[in-house]
């Protein structure tokens, strides 16, 4: 196999976006916090303290990123309408002046 025949499949996108990746993260954080309980040296109770710590977190880390993808949503779609606007105002103007022109050519033809 040569060079550009190896090279050729390194530059492939299979597809696998931002949210698979994160998907694939939080599987592994969670597969890693349970082999790690599991051969902690600790109490039931301390276990059931530490998870219900973590839950808290884990919880409150969810509000907020739930709280800066609304934001950014908001964000997104302000900067689309504001985008629309323009463009609409601009297309009329550029309408206006091209009747303006036509119709002072026209009456110069004449």
């Amino acid at each position: 196999m040569g060079f550009t025949e190896w090279g050729a499949g390194m530059s492939r996108d299979n597809g696998a976006g931002a949210g698979s990746v994160m998907l694939a993260f939080l599987v592994g954080a969670v597969a890693g916090a349970a082999v790690a309980l599991l051969y902690a040296p600790t109490t039931g109770r301390e276990t059931r303290e530490f998870l219900g710590e973590k839950a808290r977190e884990g919880r409150e880390r969810a509000t907020e990123a739930a709280a800066k993808g609304r934001e950014a949503i908001t964000r997104g779609r302000d900067t689309v309408t504001t985008a629309l606007e323009r463009g609409r105002e601009a297309y009329q103007q550029a309408r206006a002046a091209t009747s303006t022109t036509s119709a002072s050519a026209s009456r110069e033809g004449a």
